[in-house]
């Protein structure tokens, strides 16, 4: 069975890159394996205070996670999908491409924030180090602009 990766980060883009993961999961009658992975908080001393500590972080994080993680999972399921998830904790674009190979992903579907290439030369786009480190194709799933996310979309799937 073919193998789709989809990596998530639970913001706007999930829905666009879980819809996309399961057009081609259909079109290929492949599973897809949706992965989430958690970052260590960025503390300073200044912020120590106000956020709390680290380990209620991680677990409010970790349930946030397996809500969203859940949602999404019996959404493919609805529509018929065979459906994994992952949770993981540290760098987004190691444990992708980690879980890539492992899986012998056949594709990853991510999302594009639609960050300005300045941004993402001082930031740093998962996206952009994915695609980098791959062994797989990497099916980008644009940010929607306001207009365009109101409007409805046609179906522009092309059976691969």
């Amino acid at each position: 069975m073919k193998t789709i990766l989809a990596p998530l980060d639970f913001s706007e883009m999930s829905n666009l890159v879980v819809t996309e993961a399961a057009a081609l999961a259909r079109a290929l009658g492949a599973r897809v394996v949706l992965l989430t992975i958690i970052q260590q908080p960025a503390i300073s001393l200044e912020t120590m205070a106000v956020i709390g500590s680290i380990p209620e972080i991680e677990a409010k994080g970790e349930r946030y996670a397996g809500r969203q993680l859940a949602v999404y999972e019996a959404q493919l399921a609805a529509d018929g999908i065979e459906t994994l998830s992952r949770r993981f904790y540290g760098g987004p674009i190691e444990h992708i491409t980690e879980q890539a190979a492992l899986l012998a992903a056949d594709y990853i579907v991510m999302g594009s924030h639609g960050h300005s290439a300045l941004y993402d030369l001082l930031v740093g786009s998962t996206t952009h180090g994915v695609l980098l480190r791959a062994r797989c194709p990497v099916v980008i799933v644009p940010a929607l602009k306001p207009a365009e996310a109101a409007a409805p979309r046609e179906a522009a799937h092309a059976t691969v």
